[in-house]
């Protein structure tokens, strides 16, 4: 695409190369107040940078209630970070299982100890009190979509961010719950992992998946599949490719002990061949991660072609170059 000399013709962006008086049109610098249509085009012209899988909670449930979370004073300090980093398109998405609506879907002891917040009052406090795209961070629990999907619908998302961290009881990123315990094969583990990534992606529900490769959070401190990892990675590549799918490029795992973007460069590679777009997101949990590494993050994207992400708005999805 001609990112400077696309022209305009009115409210429209003129087919013919020329604007109304037959002289070529800049959208990005011209003035917009004498061409209607003109600062609608110019803002999708202009390269963004995206963060939607943010956290205004911390991951401490018990000492950090929803009082001093959702407040338009926090959510300031996310945006002000955000625009010191350059950053325009910031969204929040809270783990659905911060919500006692989500106990309705499952019951699992980790929910049941941080289920405290109402999700309504959630997405009010993001709609009437700041500027944030709304998101939410809804896991995956097989043989439970239509209870996830009846939690989902009828609430005014943005986007919608998809994750795996349970294999059954196990957790993938969470000491305390860790499905290394379990005593289960790493070929086992990978193996179901990507299974139920297909499933995920398959349902329809979400507009992002999340760090896709999450089952290598521990590196090498847990047992690691003597196979190819592009074995695993093609179980669910094709319920991927098929559902369209944004695919995460999460700079998340480089706070992990993988130390690694999520996901791969193998995975990434995958997925565009297969014609999914991309998303970046840094999983932030205070605003000092907001466009953590983003500087790696657009490096890996850059070399592996991909020149445009995805910006959402009430579930409706459109790509934009990478700024």
């Amino acid at each position: 695409m001609n990112l400077t000399k696309s022209t305009v013709q009115g409210d429209f962006v003129s087919r013919n190369g020329v604007g109304p008086d037959n002289r070529d049109y800049d959208p990005v610098n011209a003035d917009p107040t004498r061409t209607p249509g003109l600062r609608v085009w110019a803002d999708r012209l202009r390269p963004v940078l995206t963060d939607y899988h943010v956290h205004l909670r911390v991951d401490e449930p018990a000492t950090t209630p929803a009082s001093s979370a959702f407040t338009a004073a926090n959510a300031e300090r996310y945006r002000e970070v955000a625009t010191e980093r350059g950053i325009a398109e910031l969204g929040v998405a809270e783990h659905v299982y911060r919500f006692t609506a989500a106990l309705d879907v499952w019951n699992h002891p980790l929910w049941v100890e941080s289920a405290r917040d109402d999700i309504d009052d959630y997405a009010r406090f993001v709609r009437e009190e700041t500027d944030l795209r709304l998101g939410i961070e809804a896991d995956f629990i097989p043989g439970r979509e239509d209870r996830m999907r009846s939690l989902l619908e009828g609430r005014d998302w943005d986007y919608v961010v998809g994750s795996i961290h349970f294999l059954s009881e196990g957790a993938l990123d969470y000491d305390l719950f860790d499905v290394w315990n379990s005593g289960r094969s790493p070929d086992h583990v990978w193996s179901t992992y990507f299974e139920w990534l297909g499933e995920l992606a398959a349902t329809g529900m979400y507009d992002i998946l999340a760090h896709p490769d999450l089952v290598k959070h521990w590196g090498r401190e847990r047992p690691w599949p003597d196979k190819d990892l592009r074995f695993y990675y093609d179980i669910a590549m094709e319920r991927i490719a098929d559902s369209g799918i944004a695919i995460e490029v999460s700079t998340a795992g480089l706070r992990k002990p993988i130390g690694e973007i999520y996901p791969d460069r193998a995975f990434l590679d995958m997925v565009i061949d297969a014609g999914n777009p991309i998303a970046l997101s840094s999983d932030a949990h205070t605003p000092e991660q907001l466009g953590f590494e983003y500087e790696q993050a657009l490096a890996f994207l850059d070399d592996a072609g991909v020149k445009e992400i995805c910006v959402f708005d009430r579930r409706e999805r459109r790509l934009e170059p990478i700024g």
